[in-house]
């Protein structure tokens, strides 16, 4: 495995009261509130949690990049009867799982140290729900942004599966990204226009074996209501969509999601 530079070594940080991970110094990938461990603190990762909007009740998530693990003790705690593998290329990454509050491995969860874009393809017709939140000192990956990789996706995704992809706006790869994975999943994408700032997440579905199953049929609402040119309303009121799908989370309420 090639050796990491020291300046791009993960950065453990508190600041006003948050336990922060960064590669590069200032730039944010996770962050924790230390009296409230499972809480999702940034915008992005409430976003993400939207795919339970598609999705209410999966059985398997796999989740791309552990990071600072918010997701995945979110998920691990709030989504009690799903079961969550973790795949995270980098040891020193691993190894901080502590100090964030990440469970042990056990029968419902499991991080694994891999390289995602080859794993994924030993996950045909496994998952119900994958969550693409992999990023180094540079970015988005290359790896984690090929056609290859988004086809393995949606193969590993069972019918009617959703993938839910963190992708900065401003990324160099941006436009090829909503190429690659309209072109993957066949123009069944969407996003919540505004819903996390320059964090764009892209919702991906793989067709169900019924033509209105459940998350099909959202992506193509979402879908409709999309604008290429959304006002701060639009975004604001997909904001507090995110915050308010977190809170019935958090509250064992899925009725209505």
């Amino acid at each position: 495995m090639t050796s990491i530079p020291d300046h791009h070594r993960p950065l453990v940080r508190h600041r006003r009261g948050r336990l922060s991970l960064e590669f590069t110094p200032g730039e944010v990938q996770s962050q924790m509130d230390p009296a409230d461990p499972d809480a999702l603190v940034l915008a992005y990762a409430r976003a993400m949690m939207c795919f339970v909007l598609f999705k209410p009740n999966p059985e398997h998530i796999v989740m791309v990049g552990l990071g600072g693990g918010s997701l995945a003790k979110f998920c691990y705690r709030y989504l009690p009867r799903t079961r969550i593998t973790v795949l995270e290329l980098r040891a020193d990454v691993i190894a901080l799982r502590e100090r964030f509050a990440i469970p042990p491995d056990n029968e419902r969860f499991r991080v694994i140290q891999c390289d995602a874009a080859q794993y994924m393809k030993e996950l045909k017709d496994s998952a119900d729900v994958l969550l693409v939140d992999g990023f180094d000192a540079e970015g988005l990956p290359s790896a984690l942004a090929t056609d290859h990789f988004y086809a393995d996706c949606r193969r590993a995704l069972r019918p009617d599966g959703v993938l839910a992809a963190n992708v900065f706006s401003y990324d160099p790869k941006y436009r090829s990204v909503l190429v690659r994975l309209s072109n993957a999943f066949h123009d069944r994408i969407c996003q919540f226009t505004g819903i996390a700032g320059n964090n764009h997440i892209l919702f991906a579905i793989r067709p169900g074996r019924a033509p209105g199953a459940p998350a099909s049929a959202m992506q193509r609402r979402v879908a409709a209501w999309g604008s290429p040119t959304p006002g701060l309303g639009f975004g604001l009121a997909n904001r507090l969509l995110a915050i308010y799908t977190v809170a019935r989370l958090r509250k064992g309420d899925l009725t209505g999601i």
